[in-house]
């Protein structure tokens, strides 16, 4: 277990630089074209949030060494499936190709899903990544 940040106050990145960190990883993940119509449909209501997840989730957490970003594709379909985050889900499907994961292997995540999540929610992932499928290259033939 690795032991909590325990660097002095200002001896980190600046917000700034975890933004522009987080916008190049959140755009290496989800693609251009998914990152480009969330920021334009950002509002006054949602930009703090945007910002939130631009520093936090993709300038933190993503871009963290600790684990590459194929098994964070994994834990976070894993996650969307157990949460029942279908609207997420599609989304990080085609990260996690982007990310390096195969049909196959997304296959097997949601089977080992079954398990733990439940038939239902592997059945509803199922559903969604055949879409998904159904519109990818990779997916050709799945």
């Amino acid at each position: 277990m690795t032991e909590p940040s325990t660097r002095p106050p200002g001896d980190g990145p600046t917000d700034r630089a975890r933004h522009d960190q987080g916008m190049t990883v959140r755009r290496a993940v989800l693609g251009d074209a998914h990152v480009d119509r969330a920021v334009a449909g950002t509002t006054a209501l949602t930009a703090d949030f945007q910002d939130f997840i631009t520093r936090v989730a993709w300038g933190d957490v993503w871009s963290r060494p600790g684990l590459d970003r194929r098994s964070r594709s994994v834990a976070v379909i894993t996650s969307l499936i157990a949460h029942g985050h279908h609207e997420e889900l599609a989304m990080h499907l085609r990260a996690g190709l982007r990310n390096g994961l195969t049909v196959d292997e997304i296959g097997e995540i949601i089977l080992q899903s079954a398990i733990y999540s439940g038939v239902p929610a592997a059945n509803t992932a199922f559903r969604i990544a055949s879409q998904v499928f159904a519109e990818t290259a990779e997916g050709a033939g799945a």
